[in-house]
């Protein structure tokens, strides 16, 4: 293991001796999920050897652990993005470092717009597959062998039992899930008309800034993925309106609790 991940986790054991069962990364605007972790203990960004800072609106900045229901659980109260100036690596760290403390599952959020037009704002989107259009993967390089082979498969990539286990929990609390296939997008600019009309084309059905690489890592682990989105804003040129981070900032706070439940609904009983 390299010295970096055994500051880190050094850092985090000195604070708490929890041993979470699943990750949970908060996307913007969905922050509030960590509130509902009892027992709480958390840990900034800051304070980790080896962990970078949350810049983007929204984004806490720092590890949340203890308990939903019967779950323990850190949360990653704020994300890194590849547009911050990151790199993949960086953005693969925490991943890899709630593995190392031990989590057997990852749950992905994320605030993305909606490229199918059939979908609406508000809507949440079960992730069953993406496509990569960031121009950079984290597993570039060196091979992490500690963590995965050098040619990573994935064609389960978003567990098909979670994906399963999501859509009975929404049907039980009466939440339309969509299910489709997010694109990642590098950012920090919103995509134009022209390119939204290309993803649709290549089947895209929403597109976002962020997800991919996470996801990429954790497979890379051998970790079981369930990713779910928030539909925050139809893509550009679907309306005639411009797009704006506050509209991505008070949707997903107007729908944050209802994601919120469902998470909690497939913790219980993951």
């Amino acid at each position: 293991m390299k010295e970096i991940y055994k500051k880190a986790l050094e850092a985090i054991s000195s604070k708490t001796d929890l041993v979470p069962q699943v990750g949970i990364i908060l996307g913007s605007g969905l922050g509030g999920l960590a509130q509902r972790i009892e027992n709480a203990v958390v840990i900034p960004y800051a304070e980790i050897p080896g962990m970078k800072a949350s810049t983007a609106p929204g984004h806490a900045g720092q590890f949340v652990l203890g308990t939903i229901g019967n779950k323990t659980v850190i949360c990653m109260q704020g994300r890194l993005h590849f547009y911050e100036g990151h790199t993949m690596q960086e953005i693969a760290f925490p991943v890899r470092l709630m593995k190392l403390l031990g989590i057997k599952t990852l749950v992905v959020t994320n605030a993305c717009g909606a490229v199918n037009t059939s979908f609406s704002i508000g809507d949440l989107m079960l992730i069953e597959d993406h496509i990569n259009m960031m121009g950079a993967n984290p597993l570039t390089g060196e091979n992490e062998a500690d963590f995965g082979p050098r040619f990573c498969d994935m064609t389960f990539a978003y567990t098909p039992r979670l994906r399963e286990l999501a859509a009975q929990v929404a049907e039980e609390q009466g939440i339309l899930l969509q299910k489709g296939v997010y694109l990642g997008y590098m950012g920090p600019n919103y995509e134009t008309p022209a390119e939204i009309r290309a993803f649709r084309t290549m089947g895209a059905d929403t597109v976002g800034m962020s997800t991919v690489p996470e996801v990429l890592t954790a497979s890379h682990c051998g970790l079981e993925v369930l990713a779910i989105s928030l539909i925050t804003n139809m893509a550009a040129g679907i309306q005639k309106v411009k797009l704006s981070e506050q509209e991505v900032i008070d949707t997903a706070a107007a729908r944050a609790k209802v994601l919120q439940g469902l998470v909690e609904g497939i913790l219980e009983r993951i």
